[in-house]
């Protein structure tokens, strides 16, 4: 059995650590927030055994990671991060691609960017298209399950996430997840990496990016209108908790839309944000049996 090993690696102007198992065709798994490359241990292995390399990269600004000395964080630069990984692990090949939360949104960036750089996504938590775009203002509901990223706006949020051993990433956690009993192992890993310096001010300058484009560089101007409105041209699977608390079911809805390629979207019963940590077992054999394995 292949053994995990940490590497580093050299792309879009940042040098990125991450997590590598087994051989064969590039498979990238892209994590989200609150979270960090770990999130994805119960798929790496199994997925290793199937023929892949596996790999998982700390996203940028989570530590051992290099942040945006610009503070970019926006979904085209994230995007733009993904095709310079796949790049310079598959020397000019393809990959297949699987985020989760932030790191779906980076793979859909880069399936619309680089189409011709990726086999396949895997997304999980985030959904693509129109009814996510609005849902920030025309959906009640939503905007009250999203009201972290209204309060990441403000500088309050540097002073109270870290407070008592980080007990609002703790609450989040447990919102998104509400019939998940996570252990302490699980979440451990995310408050140490949250805890590293400069990572807590990286991961809200994600949001902060997203709803303030003075935050956003002029140079991805065109990348980032392309993004959420175009389809996106390859196959595609998509996960979802059916009791997701952080971002609604519904707005999943009319996805296959979106994917001109093929969509298979599957409803998580009994999980929430975390599906792949909440499920393993049943997203792994998803994952699997979508790439033919």
């Amino acid at each position: 059995m292949s053994e995990t090993r940490t590497i580093e690696v050299a792309a879009n102007g940042l040098r990125f650590t991450a997590l590598e198992t087994g051989e064969g065709p590039l498979l990238l798994c892209l994590h989200g927030f609150p979270d960090d490359a770990r999130t994805f241990k119960h798929q790496m292995a199994p997925l290793a055994r199937a023929g892949f390399r596996v790999v998982a990269p700390f996203m940028r600004g989570y530590a051992p990671s290099e942040a945006s000395d610009s503070g970019v964080y926006q979904t085209a630069a994230l995007g733009r991060d993904v095709l310079g990984l796949i790049d310079a692990l598959a020397a000019g090949g393809k990959a297949t691609v699987f985020g989760h939360d932030w790191g779906a949104m980076a793979t859909y960036a880069a399936a619309i960017l680089g189409p011709d750089r990726i086999d396949r996504i895997i997304t999980a938590a985030v959904p693509y298209g129109p009814r996510l775009a609005t849902a920030f203002t025309q959906s009640y509901t939503q905007q009250k399950r999203s009201w972290y990223m209204f309060f990441f706006q403000t500088p309050l949020a540097e002073m109270a996430v870290p407070l008592n051993d980080f007990a609002f990433i703790r609450n989040l956690w447990k919102d998104w997840s509400p019939t998940w009993h996570f252990a302490e192992d699980d979440i451990a890993p995310v408050i140490e990496t949250l805890g590293k310096p400069g990572v807590l001010e990286a991961a809200i300058g994600y949001y902060r990016s997203m709803l303030n484009p003075a935050l956003q560089d002029p140079a991805l101007l065109n990348d980032q209108m392309r993004i959420g409105l175009e389809p996106v041209e390859v196959p595609a699977l998509y996960l979802h908790g059916a009791d997701d608390n952080c971002v609604g079911l519904e707005l999943a809805e009319d996805m296959e839309t979106m994917f001109p390629a093929g969509l298979t979207s599957v409803i998580v019963d009994g999980a929430g944000h975390f599906v792949q940590l909440e499920k393993p077992q049943q997203v792994t054999e998803q994952v699997l049996r979508f790439l033919g394995k």
